[in-house]
């Protein structure tokens, strides 16, 4: 049996919740989620808390999921209610950011400017040039964004030129030895 899954969720205040199957619908503050839950997952709410349970013959793949089930409805509770952040830092030389509208434009060193169009659901912030914040409701679409901005110029271990994660520890190389 999942330690996790055996774990209640309580709804924090300010969000109401609603089941009807297999479906879990948040309203809170930040935001309106759902989530549906896969074939052999209970839901059940009861006294301002969230019970996931299998159902039936508790088979090895339900009970792999169990955990990870509850974790996904955390999260979406914990995003109506206060949303996820995700701080990232930009390093090097002329290398900044900027927003036009929907879209982040990136100057990475490249010949041409990267632009990034900011998906629905998703805030953008630069506070400094070389400093963006990236906030959600949808912990997973958070973490995506942040991933492909991540990914037009992860760190290069020479210099530790390009995008890191805030408090991210870039390991560097030594260059050629004489």
């Amino acid at each position: 049996m999942s330690r996790v899954g055996k774990k209640f969720l309580s709804i924090p205040k300010g969000v109401s919740c609603d089941v009807q199957g297999q479906t879990v619908s948040a309203k809170g503050p930040q935001g309106n989620l759902s989530m549906t839950l896969p074939e052999g997952m209970s839901v059940l709410l009861k006294d301002n808390q969230i019970f996931i349970e299998p159902t039936g013959e508790v088979s090895v793949a339900v009970r792999s999921l169990w955990g990870t089930n509850r974790n996904l409805v955390r999260n979406v509770l914990q995003g109506v209610c206060e949303g996820f952040k995700i701080d990232l830092e930009i390093v090097g030389v002329g290398y900044r950011a900027s927003l036009q509208g929907t879209t982040l434009l990136l100057k990475l060193g490249f010949s041409h400017d990267v632009l990034f169009p900011i998906p629905d659901g998703i805030k953008i912030a630069v506070e400094k040039p070389t400093a963006l914040s990236i906030f959600g409701i949808d912990r997973q679409m958070v973490g995506q964004v942040a991933s492909k901005i991540y990914a037009l110029k992860p760190p290069e271990p020479y210099k530790g030129k390009g995008i890191r994660y805030k408090n991210q520890i870039v390991l560097k190389k030594s260059g050629k030895k004489k």
